[in-house]
């Protein structure tokens, strides 16, 4: 699960995993964080996804970051937006009003980058990831993000064994392993989905659980 990968999945529009609308879970769950409406969110691996503009509307400062700079042109471009661009060590910051979408290695975001973010909502981040590369996402997000930090994760579960990810199934005990030493975890819902994925019905699973997670940072 290399850089190329999505690189070239954004190249070729093989980007099933983008949803046209708003997540509901989102829009559910988010005012269960209490959060002041200036606070700065971080969305890891965002994508173009219509949930930071939703962010943004809720009157937070949105840090999103993403590999492939045709996500970030489409993001703007799609929200009918013109961003300035800076160039920051290996990263490239597309900034215009509230919304920030980093382009570049997510590992390269350090404690500074982040020290405001008092937020973090991964819908698509920790399930893109294969389980190695799983274990170093959740070990950097526990070195940069500040304690207190408030989050909202989005994960699937399904049978691994009948078919490959991305996106992959990560299991709540598999949560707990990730992230219950610096986080405080509490499991908010849980729904089968599976009639409404086709990808995953054709493989004759007899299940698709998409669960939200309340996350508070320890420390």
């Amino acid at each position: 699960m290399e850089q190329d990968f999505w690189q070239e999945r954004w190249a070729q529009g093989q980007i099933g995993f983008h949803l046209k609308q708003v997540n509901p879970y989102l829009q559910r769950h988010w005012s269960s964080l209490g959060l002041a409406r200036d606070s700065r969110v971080l969305v890891p691996l965002c994508g173009k996804s219509l949930d930071l503009a939703w962010l943004a509307a809720q009157g937070h400062a949105v840090l999103g970051v993403e590999l492939a700079e045709q996500a970030v042109r489409d993001f703007f471009a799609e929200q009918g937006l013109v961003a300035d661009v800076e160039v920051r060590g290996g990263l490239r910051i597309h900034r215009a009003g509230r919304l920030e979408l980093w382009c570049g290695d997510f590992f390269a975001l350090t404690p500074a980058d982040v020290a405001d973010c008092t937020a973090l909502y991964d819908r698509a981040a920790l399930i893109a990831l294969p389980p190695a590369m799983r274990e170093r996402y959740v070990a950097h997000l526990a070195v940069i993000l500040p304690g207190g930090c408030e989050g909202l994760l989005v994960t699937l579960e399904y049978a691994q064994e009948r078919m490959e990810g991305p996106p992959f199934s990560v299991p709540e005990d598999e949560v707990q392993d990730l992230l219950a030493a610096d986080w405080q975890i509490e499991c908010l819902e849980r729904v089968d989905v599976l009639g409404e994925n086709w990808k995953f019905l054709e493989r004759g699973l007899p299940r698709l659980d998409e669960a939200v997670y309340r996350l508070r940072k320890r420390g």
